[in-house]
């Protein structure tokens, strides 16, 4: 019964109870089976709380559970994957080399592709197939995801046609999905787009909505705009292909198109969702708001950090990019808008809180804009400390300077 709860919270989205819950568990004293560690690990990775990522490792090994149990070894993958320990990750993989089934696999292939190490996720895929392992529907994903997040245009054609061809797996809009992100990210809008078109399939608010950032990312505005308005269609309550449209009317500076799909908006009820980032401190998670900030004095202070932070980074050459603020106003206003984005924020607060080069792991809940990617490289520089970000769509390590991306994302 309290497996069955836990597993209920996990799948309802409400990863927050279903750990509040296992504690609970613990605390009657019933031993959690294998389904309830799964369903936790789970949870935490939704989470990004290594720490208690980290304990449930400890309790499995402590406890003598195998880690060939209950899928409990491709968890602790995506687990660690997840909370952007992609080594700990590899490590339990390596760990269960003897024995290894499909799901390991894809939860490996899948965390390099989060990373953006593809070259690394095609290897581990050309060593599956040397083991023998029969790859799934699941595998190609994860491998098709790796190619775009790396630019690999050409392997990622080669292992949707293998898909095809040697393992007789009928790609699903998942998979065209991928091949449209490959392509849009990589410049070519107009073959996403015949990929869209010739689909056996309608294809959904995703793929079009894959075709929209790539669009506005490539300057393919008109291509944007039917792609915005076919994502809308399709999904009428999801707030970002209505944003990412008047994003495209500001860019071109129409402004009255700019007000009216805002007036759409309201008359339909939908919300802009706001930029949201987390970073933990002594085990207590702290959110910031998009221009927001809790508590008097923590706003005055991270404010303070802020601007002491653009003055630094402006010594070693930072511009803010004015361009990523899509409002009707003044340049000194624009600034101020960047200054204020959440991420900002977060890394300013945990520089606050944190001892002086410390690691900062950063959740995000929106793709992070050039211009904070940019601040990023150069904090990790000129404070001498390693960020973190994971975003919706993968993680961004910034060391020195730089970031795994290699500003590809």
């Amino acid at each position: 019964s309290w497996t069955s709860l836990i597993s209920g919270y996990v799948i309802n989205g409400l990863p927050n109870k279903a750990l509040d819950l296992f504690r609970k568990m613990l605390a009657s004293d019933v031993q959690p089976d294998a389904p309830a560690i799964v369903n936790v690990l789970s949870a935490v990775a939704d989470l990004g709380f290594i720490k208690e990522g980290k304990w449930l490792h400890n309790y499995v090994t402590a406890n003598g559970i195998s880690l060939g149990l209950g899928f409990i070894a491709s968890s602790l993958i995506d687990m660690y994957s997840k909370c952007g320990y992609i080594e700990d990750a590899k490590a339990v993989f390596k760990s269960i080399c003897y024995r290894r089934n499909v799901g390991d696999w894809n939860s490996m292939i899948s965390g390099l592709a989060i990373h953006g190490l593809g070259q690394e996720a095609i290897s581990v895929f050309l060593e599956m197939q040397s083991m023998g392992i029969k790859p799934d529907e699941v595998t190609f994903v994860g491998l098709l995801t790796a190619c775009a997040h790396g630019g690999l245009v050409n392997e990622g054609k080669i292992y949707f046609g293998m898909m095809q061809q040697k393992y007789n797996i009928v790609p699903r809009i998942q998979h065209y999905g991928c091949i449209v992100d490959l392509l849009g990210r990589a410049g070519h809008v107009k073959g996403a787009l015949e990929v869209i078109q010739n689909m056996p399939m309608e294809p959904d608010a995703l793929a079009w909505k894959a075709i929209l950032t790539a669009s506005i990312k490539h300057g393919e505005y008109a291509v944007g705009e039917i792609a915005a308005l076919k994502a809308i269609n399709l999904a009428p309550k999801d707030s970002s292909p209505y944003v990412l449209l008047s994003n495209i009317y500001a860019k071109l500076r129409k402004w009255e198109n700019v007000a009216r799909i805002r007036s759409i908006m309201k008359e339909k009820g939908v919300r802009k969702v706001p930029g949201c980032s987390s970073v933990s401190i002594n085990d207590k998670v702290h959110k910031f708001l998009v221009g927001k900030q809790v508590g008097a004095r923590e706003n005055k202070m991270v404010l303070a950090k802020v601007e002491e932070m653009i003055c630094e980074l402006k010594l070693e050459g930072y511009e803010p990019d004015l361009s990523q603020v899509l409002l009707d106003a003044e340049e000194g206003g624009k600034e101020v808008s960047l200054s204020l984005h959440s991420e900002k924020l977060a890394i300013a607060f945990a520089l606050l809180n944190n001892a002086k080069g410390a690691p900062i792991h950063v959740m995000k809940n929106l793709r992070i804009c050039c211009d904070c990617h940019s601040f990023i490289k150069l904090v990790s520089k000129v404070y001498n400390c390693q960020i973190t970000v994971r975003d919706p769509n993968r993680f961004h390590h910034f060391k020195n300077g730089s970031c795994s991306c290699n500003d590809y994302w």
